[in-house]
C-alpha cells in the first residue's frame, strides 16, 4: 500500500529576483532576504535561454569579450530539495499545498509490518547533519524510487525503496526504516552557511538535473560529453550496458580500464591504479577534451599510445575539428589525490588514499588518459592552487575541481558524541554522503572561491558550482525523460542537483528557473569558446541518426546544440550591465575570511539569523522528526551515543 501522486508539475521558465541585499567591507557577510510576509513580492522576468540567446547576439558577444575562464567545482551526490528545498524563491518543498507536490507524503514499512508515512523534515547541527549515511542512488534503485509510470515519474517511493534496500527478513528492522526516513531529511542554510550564501549573492538555479539516472561516474562523464555512451552503444551494439553494470551507456560506479589490471597497454600512460579487476570499457565518444584541441587537434592526436583504438570512432570529429580557425582551450581536471609513479605536480595529503577513481571522467576516454601531452592535464587538487599563483592557466581555459576522500586542512567533523567512528570516517571533502563532512566540502569550494577571487582571474571568470547526482534522496519535482538505455529503462533525466554560478558579471539575488542538465554547462562553455557543439560533430551526428533509425530515440547522445531546446546555457546567471562594465562585482563581494573557513561551525550556532539574515521557507511550520531518526543507521547505530 502506498501512496502515489500522478499529479504533473508545471515548470515556468524565469528568474525570481531578490531585492538587492547590502553590503560593506565592514561586514561584507551580511546579507537580508524578503519577509515572505512582507509586501514585497519576487519579481519574476524571463531568462535568456539558449534559444533566446542567439536573438540577444549581445550577450555572447560579451560573454566571449569578457569571460576567459570558466571553473566548475563538482561535488558529489546531493538532491535539490535536500540542500536548497526552503531556500526563498525556489521551487521547493513547499512551493505548493503538499497534496500537490509529488511525493509530500511517502509510505514506509514499521517494524511490525504495518505502514507509517513520512514527510519531509529538517535535520540540522543538532542532528550532526554534516555527516549523513550513504543511501543507494544506483541506476535500478533511482527508478524505483521515481516511481516510473507510462513516462511519468511519481518521485514517492523514496523511502520504501531505500528501506527494502536494508533488510532480507519478513519486516523492516529498525537501521531499514531509519534509512528509509533519512530519504525524506533535508538541510537548510545552519548547515551549509556558505552554499546559501552564495546562492543568495548569486545565481541559483532549481531546474538543473543529473544527466544520467545513475550514481557518480555517468554524471562525471556527462560532465565533459554531455552523455555517458549512448553512440558509442549505437555504433557497438555488443557493447551495450546490462542491469546497470559494464558497458555503454555506463549507468554504474566501475572504474576506468586505464589504471587497472586490465589496462591495454599495461599502465605505460601511466594512470594512477586502480584495483578493480573489472573495469569498465574504453570510451570512444566524443568529449570536451576533443573539442579543446581545436585545430591542434591533428598534432594532438600522433601521441596517444593505442589511437587505433582509442580514436577509431571520432575520425571525422578529427578531421572536422582540424579544420576550424580557433586554436586550443586550456584545460585541466585537477582532483583529489590524483598522482602515480613519477608524478611531479603539487601532491595531496594522503595521496592515492584521496583519489576516488570512477569520479575522475577524463580517466574513461583512452584518447585522453593513454595521450602522452593530453594526460598530463590530470591534476591532484593541490596543483589547483599551485597553478593560481603561479599564474599559470593561460590567457583563458576551463578548470575542473574534484574533492576526494580526505581534506587537506586537517579538519575532524564536529560531533555532538565525540564518536570515533564519525570523527575517522567522515573526513572527505566532496560532499559525498557516508564519508564526506558538509562543513569539510563547504571549505573546499570556499577555498577554492577565495583562490579565484583573490587572483588575477576574477575579473575574467565564471565559477560553476554544482553536484553529480541527487544521492537517493527525495526531490519533489519529476524530470522529463528522454532517452531510454538498452534495456528500455529511463535514462536521461535523472532527479534535480543544484547548481549556483558566481561571476563579476553575474546577476545578483536571483533564482533561475531556467532547465538543464551538464548539457547546460557545456553549451555555456561552448559558447564563451565558440566550440562546435559535441550533438553536431559528425561521429556523433552518425550515430545519433542511427540510434533513431534503429531505436526509434531521436536523443541518444549529447544535447549540447544551442538550438536545441532540451537544456538551457546558464546564460541567465548574468548581467548584461555588468558584461558592459556597469557595477562588476568585486571579489569582496564573494570572499569569506579564511579564517572562517575552518572553524568549526562555520559562523556559529545559527547562521541563518546571526550571518545570512535568510528566511527560510518553512518557518514557522512544525518540524516533525521521526523519534527515532538516525543520520547515521550503519555507520552509528547507537545514535546519539
Amino acid at each position: 500500500m502506498r501512496l502515489t501522486y500522478i499529479a504533473s508539475l508545471s515548470i515556468t521558465l524565469g528568474l525570481v529576483l531578490m531585492p538587492a541585499l547590502s553590503f560593506s567591507q565592514e561586514e561584507p557577510l551580511v546579507v537580508s532576504q524578503p519577509d515572505p510576509d512582507s509586501e514585497i513580492a519576487p519579481h519574476v522576468t524571463n531568462p535568456v535561454t539558449d534559444a533566446a540567446a542567439s536573438k540577444v547576439p549581445e550577450i555572447v558577444k560579451l560573454l566571449r569579450e569578457k569571460v576567459k575562464y570558466v571553473f566548475v567545482i563538482f561535488q558529489e551526490n546531493r538532491a535539490f530539495d535536500q540542500m536548497f528545498g526552503t531556500f526563498p524563491g525556489a521551487n521547493g518543498l513547499f512551493s505548493r499545498p503538499e497534496k500537490k507536490t509529488p511525493g509530500f507524503t511517502q509510505y514506509i514499512q514499521d517494524t511490525d509490518g504495518n505502514f507509517i508515512t513520512v514527510q519531509p523534515f529538517r535535520i540540522g547541527q543538532a542532528e550532526d547533519a554534516w555527516d549523513i549515511d550513504d543511501m543507494s542512488h544506483s541506476h535500478t534503485p533511482l527508478l524505483e524510487k521515481m516511481n516510473i509510470t507510462d513516462g511519468k515519474a511519481a518521485m514517492d517511493n523514496y523511502g520504501f525503496v531505500e528501506e527494502g534496500l536494508h533488510y532480507t527478513g519478513a519486516f523492516p528492522t529498525e537501521q531499514a526504516k531509519q534509512f528509509g526516513y533519512l530519504t525524506m531529511a533535508y538541510i537548510d542554510g545552519d548547515t551549509i552557511p556558505f552554499l546559501w550564501y552564495y546562492a543568495s549573492r548569486f545565481t541559483l538555479f532549481d531546474n538543473h538535473f543529473q544527466t544520467i539516472v545513475g550514481p557518480s561516474s555517468p554524471d562525471n562523464i556527462s560532465l565533459i560529453a554531455g552523455q555517458s555512451g549512448s553512440t558509442q552503444w549505437v555504433k557497438h551494439p555488443a557493447e551495450a550496458v546490462v542491469a546497470a553494470g559494464l558497458g555503454v551507456p555506463v549507468e554504474g560506479d566501475d572504474d576506468p580500464i586505464w589504471g587497472s589490471a586490465k589496462d591495454p597497454l599495461g599502465n605505460s600512460e601511466k594512470m594512477p591504479a586502480t584495483n578493480s579487476s573489472s573495469p569498465q570499457l574504453n570510451l570512444t565518444f566524443a568529449a570536451l577534451p576533443l573539442t579543446f584541441a581545436g585545430n591542434t587537434i591533428e598534432t594532438v592526436k600522433g601521441d596517444d599510445l593505442d589511437a587505433g583504438v582509442d580514436q577509431a570512432d571520432i575520425q571525422e570529429d578529427i578531421a572536422a575539428l582540424g579544420k576550424l580557425t580557433q586554436g586550443a582551450v586550456n584545460w585541466r581536471w585537477y582532483e583529489e589525490g590524483f598522482t602515480f609513479p613519477g608524478y611531479t605536480g603539487a601532491a595531496d595529503i594522503g595521496g592515492l588514499g584521496d583519489y576516488i577513481e570512477h569520479h575522475n571522467a577524463p580517466q574513461y576516454f583512452g584518447y585522453v588518459a593513454a595521450n602522452t601531452t593530453l594526460n598530463q592535464n590530470l591534476q591532484s587538487y593541490n596543483q589547483f592552487f599551485a597553478d593560481i599563483d603561479n599564474k599559470s592557466l593561460g590567457s583563458r581555459g576551463v578548470f575542473y575541481i574534484k574533492g576526494g576522500f580526505q581534506n587537506q586542512y586537517g579538519l575532524t567533523p564536529l560531533n555532538a558524541a565525540n564518536n570515533a567512528t564519525v570523527l575517522a570516517n567522515f573526513v572527505g571533502d566532496d560532499d559525498h554522503e557516508g564519508y564526506a563532512d558538509s562543513q569539510l566540502s563547504e571549505a573546499l569550494v570556499a577555498k577554492v572561491v577565495n583562490a579565484i577571487a583573490n587572483s588575477q582571474y576574477w575579473d575574467n571568470c565564471a565559477i560553476i558550482i554544482s553536484w553529480d547526482d541527487s544521492e537517493g534522496t527525495y526531490d519533489h519535482v519529476p524530470p522529463t525523460f528522454f532517452a531510454q538505455d538498452p534495456s528500455g529503462g529511463e535514462l536521461s533525466r535523472g532527479p534535480r542537483v543544484p547548481l549556483i554560478v558566481i561571476s563579476p558579471f553575474a546577476q545578483t539575488h536571483v533564482v533561475s528557473h531556467e532547465i538543464g542538465d551538464t548539457n547546460a554547462i557545456i553549451k555555456f562553455i561552448n559558447l564563451v569558446f565558440n566550440l562546435p557543439a559535441l550533438e553536431d560533430l559528425p561521429d556523433e551526428q552518425n550515430a545519433q541518426q542511427a540510434g533513431t533509425q534503429i531505436y526509434n530515440q531521436d536523443n541518444l547522445g549529447p544535447t549540447d546544440d544551442p538550438k536545441n531546446p532540451l537544456s538551457g546555457d546558464l546564460t541567465s546567471a548574468f548581467s548584461v550591465k555588468r558584461l558592459q562594465g556597469h557595477d562588476t562585482l568585486p571579489p569582496s563581494y564573494v570572499l569569506i575570511p579564511d579564517k572562517e573557513i575552518t572553524k568549526l561551525p562555520q559562523w556559529g550556532k545559527n547562521p541563518l539569523k546571526t550571518h545570512l539574515h535568510i528566511k527560510p521557507t518553512d518557518s514557522g511550520r512544525t518540524n516533525n522528526i521521526p523519534k527515532d531518526f538516525n543520520p547515521r543507521p550503519s555507520s552509528q547505530p547507537n545514535y546519539p551515543n
